[in-house]
């Protein structure tokens, strides 16, 4: 599904992305783990196709396509999902407007026939109540007054309603208290299929205590110098990043 080739990448003429190899299959659920500074959220940003971001060398193929020739819409329309370290605020615009619109140019690039307004709510109204996220939030500004939690949840909400192909998931549990993070680990594992695959960013194990990946990478410096399973995951929490 998504094959990198010896990526570099820079901002601002620092290096932060350097022969980069990775390769994730449909199915699948890989973890990035790394101290601060690695590189792990320039790596999701790439992905969506952050323009501050210059690739110097390297490939991206996405089911096929060259990703780095797609704009972050077409990327979207192809089926990959961010869901951000830090969700932006947007007042003046709810979360059912922007889901549905979202929804709808998902559905129109792929030629199928969008859900009405009403069909639309009934399904969100649905994903809102299975992740238990009170449904006067449907009409809130999005993000606007939520809590971090809360924040975290409304972009598995999204993940959930788009039903991406491919969902890169930038330190989603950061903040969390244990409530919060049983909620959004279940729709995380709601999400993984046979047919889609997840890149989960973290620092932590407790997210990977209630989401199992099938790979875990280290990375250092702008690559990955370790890949694993998850009795990488225990080594990292006792040992830490120095003895990589």
């Amino acid at each position: 599904m998504l094959i990198i080739k010896n990526l570099e990448a820079i901002v601002d003429g620092k290096r932060l992305i350097q022969r980069l190899n990775l390769s994730i299959r449909e199915g699948e659920c890989h973890a990035i783990m790394g101290p601060n500074g690695a590189g792990k959220s320039s790596l999701a940003r790439i992905l969506a196709g952050d323009p501050s971001y210059e690739i110097i060398e390297g490939e991206i193929w996405f089911c096929g396509q060259n990703l780095l020739e797609l704009s972050p819409e077409e990327r979207v329309h192809l089926g990959v999902f961010m869901s951000f370290q830090y969700p932006l605020e947007i007042a003046g615009v709810s979360n059912q407007e922007l889901l549905y619109s979202s929804h709808t140019a998902i559905y129109k690039a792929r030629g199928k026939t969008p859900l009405s307004s009403l069909e639309f709510e009934k399904l969100l109204l649905e994903k809102m109540e299975k992740m238990g996220i009170k449904k006067e939030f449907k009409e809130r500004g999005v993000n606007v007054g939520f809590s971090g939690g809360e924040k975290k949840k409304n972009e598995i909400l999204q993940m959930a309603i788009l039903e991406p192909r491919f969902a890169v998931l930038d330190e989603t549990d950061s903040g969390l208290d244990i409530d919060a993070m049983k909620v959004v680990a279940e729709g995380m594992n709601n999400f993984k299929s046979k047919s889609n695959a997840l890149l989960l960013i973290t620092h932590y194990q407790r997210l990977l205590d209630y989401v199992t990946p099938d790979y875990v990478h280290v990375m250092i410096d702008g690559t990955l110098v370790q890949t694993g399973g998850v009795e990488l995951v225990q080594k990292l929490e006792t040992e830490g990043y120095a003895n990589v």
